[in-house]
């Protein structure tokens, strides 16, 4: 998966000294890959997203990890083809694109994630909700 590599080189880098986890690797892979599917397995998607934010929300919960989450998001760069194209349901296109926005304010501004619905609890559970048939 060439364009992963690629999109994973654009954030794999250090965030005011603090490096990217090898753990988020695999978990940013899933999502990259459920979203580029054709046809979407939207079960598979809601379950990488689960995972992803469920890992920032706990261990993964450090600067460098919701900046490159973030910036994964946001700019799309090295994408083989970019998320916003695929025609995701709104309510994962609504996440993604949060995930995109404000979610690299979750440690040193938690007001300001808060207030954009962009802390990873609040993604998270915005993502539990949504329901899709298996």
């Amino acid at each position: 998966m060439a364009g992963f590599n690629e999109a994973w080189a654009a954030v794999d880098k250090q965030w005011n000294g603090e490096t990217v986890s090898l753990k988020l690797r695999p978990l940013l892979q899933s999502v990259y890959a459920q979203c580029l599917a054709q046809p979407h397995n939207l079960v598979e998607l809601k379950r990488g997203l689960e995972d992803l934010l469920t890992y920032l929300v706990g261990e993964g919960r450090t600067n460098a990890n919701c900046w490159a989450v973030d910036l994964f998001f946001c700019t799309d760069t090295g994408w083989e083809r970019g998320w916003p194209e695929q025609k995701l349901p709104e309510e994962f296109h609504d996440v993604l694109a949060t995930m995109g926005g404000s979610l690299h304010d979750t440690i040193h501004a938690p007001a300001i994630a808060e207030n954009f619905d962009s802390l990873p609890e609040q993604l998270l559970e915005r993502v539990k909700g949504i329901v899709v048939a298996p």
